[in-house]
């Protein structure tokens, strides 16, 4: 079965998954606004003019990462990328070298996980695979479909499943530790959701809620609402948190899919604030603020401690934008005709523009050993330096 729906920036497209259980939200690269046939156009951006000094230091290239959900995943100066065809680089973040790659001639749904020995991918056809040093350590067949990267912690693996199940693997092994399954509305998005450590807790966003798990077990410690279901059919009631989200110390902070933007205390588990936000990408920030993208091209800053808005600009209106990094006095942000926008983290004031190959930025921009890497759709690294 097949349907399309109109909902916030894009059209989406929704397809049955492999185990029947859910449906799962893909989003288009194009978008209806008002009834029309084509988005309006992007703000006008006018010249560039470069109140921070930045640089290309390197360049590299991977296959094309068009239609797969990367997340870069850093350790180090390292930053470890993969393709939608499966080819996965690590890459020497202050030369822009190989450390080591591999093809596993297989498409990939969900990556990049690792903690620096070892990096995990979920395949098009549901397996697991974790690698080390470049080379196949062991691969698990899934249940289900998988578009979370896989997070690797306390020797152990982590996977958030399609189905909202979530299991844990030896990293040693691959034997399965636990599994835990989780109920909720039938739709799930197609892009990663939040799975991250905090001490001794394993986090995880199901449904609208952010969840606190004990790594040992999978038993619950603790649950937190940052967005509500809402609306009388499934496509309206679709709730789910986007990642990535951002953590300082136990304040996590997390997207909740074109609803809301809220940040939970990860010991206590519970919600400290949360925000309306109409957005489809995740947040990023430091102990002061939180910065996030509108579905139409604003930009948002909010205060960490209490959620009040610091500021928003709409100098990026109608372009489809990356979840921001906050990176020194910037908030960097790809597009997707393929600008990076560096904005000041203290009003969002243009700071420079940086040009790409024009084919779109893929995925939130990372930084490692003092360089801005981001990747675009067409397989091209750039790395950047302060000039």
């Amino acid at each position: 079965m097949a349907l399309t729906f109109i909902s916030g920036y894009g059209r989406k497209a929704l397809v049955r998954s492999l185990v029947g259980v859910v449906v799962v939200v893909g989003l288009a690269g194009c978008s209806l606004w008002g009834g029309g046939s084509s988005k309006p156009l992007p703000a006008d951006l006018g010249p560039n003019v470069a109140v921070l000094g930045v640089r290309q230091a390197w360049t590299a290239r991977v296959d094309a990462v068009a239609g797969f959900p990367l997340e870069i995943n850093t350790a180090g100066n390292v930053v470890t990328i993969a393709s939608a065809a499966g080819t996965i680089a690590a890459i020497d973040a202050r030369t822009g070298g190989d450390l080591w790659r591999i093809s596993l001639g297989e498409a990939l749904s969900a990556g990049v996980g690792g903690d620096g020995k070892l990096t995990a991918v979920v395949s098009r056809s549901n397996a697991l695979i974790v690698l080390g040093s470049g080379h196949e350590r062991w691969r698990e067949q899934m249940a289900a479909q998988v578009f979370t990267p896989p997070l690797i912690a306390g020797g152990r693996v982590f996977i958030l499943s399609a189905d909202r199940s979530v299991s844990a693997y030896d990293a040693s092994s691959g034997h399965r530790l636990w599994t835990q399954q989780r109920t909720g509305e039938p739709l799930i998005l197609r892009q990663p959701g939040v799975l991250l450590a905090v001490g001794d807790t394993l986090v995880v966003g199901l449904s609208g809620r952010l969840v606190g798990l004990n790594p040992d077990n999978g038993s619950t410690r603790w649950e937190a609402p940052i967005g509500s279901s809402r609306g009388t059919n499934d496509v309206e009631r679709l709730v789910e948190l986007v990642g990535p989200s951002s953590k300082i110390a136990d304040s996590v902070c997390a997207r909740s899919f074109q609803s809301a933007v809220g940040c939970v205390n990860a010991v206590r588990g519970s919600v400290v604030w949360t925000q309306a936000a109409n957005g489809a990408e995740g947040v990023h920030g430091d102990a002061n603020a939180l910065y996030g993208v509108e579905s139409n091209g604003k930009v948002v800053a909010w205060r960490r401690s209490n959620g009040e808005r610091l500021w928003e600009t709409d100098r990026l209106k109608y372009r489809k934008l990356t979840t921001p990094l906050l990176l020194g006095r910037s908030v960097v942000i790809g597009d997707d005709s393929g600008l990076v926008h560096l904005l000041s983290r203290e009003d969002g004031s243009p700071l420079n523009r940086i040009v790409t190959d024009g084919s779109g930025i893929a995925t939130a921009p990372v930084a490692a050993a003092d360089t801005l890497v981001v990747v675009t759709l067409n397989g091209g690294v750039y790395g950047f330096r302060p000039d």
